[in-house]
């Protein structure tokens, strides 16, 4: 049997993502994403929130960036990746996300219903070959099932 690294998460960005190019010029967009889930305690259900350092690379990373605002809910798909690095003599590790796809999802918290919507992408890189959000417009049901329907509703549906 292989081994499986994958990582499915929906959260709340924590911060504005950082944006920098590397030696090659290859963009990297760094952030932090907040996932919350429901525990019962007891009688009662308390929210646990989980906070979890997440990378993007290449041509995402630049597009993206200017949309990962601190509050914005988004969607990622990617492998867990450990560095391991020695400070003041003491061994340190560090777990972040690497994303293959991601999707950006609803409004930011506080900036009042606006900034809606999703804006899917594809991955250049993605190994799973899955694409995200789609983005097409909804398939019109068969001829058919559209008799006696004509009178009550138009084709020109704006999505």
């Amino acid at each position: 049997m292989t081994d499986l690294n994958r990582v499915v998460l929906i959260g709340r960005l924590t911060r504005d993502a950082e944006t920098k190019f590397v030696q090659n010029g290859q963009a990297v967009c760094k952030f932090s994403l907040a996932v919350n889930r429901k525990r019962k305690v007891g009688d009662q259900w308390e929210d646990e929130v989980s906070f979890f350092d997440a990378v993007l690379w290449g041509r995402q990373a630049e597009t993206l960036s200017q949309y990962l605002i601190k509050g914005k809910q988004i969607a990622l798909d990617g492998e867990l990746k450990q560095d391991r690095w020695e400070q003041d003599g003491q061994k340190r590790s560090k777990v972040e996300i690497v994303v293959n796809n991601i999707q950006l999802l609803g409004s930011s918290q506080g900036m009042g219903g606006q900034g809606g919507g999703s804006y899917p992408q594809r991955t250049e890189n993605s190994q799973s070959g899955g694409n995200w959000g789609g983005g097409s417009r909804p398939q019109q049901p068969p001829a058919s099932s559209n008799e006696g329907l004509s009178d009550h509703f138009s084709d020109d549906i704006p999505f």
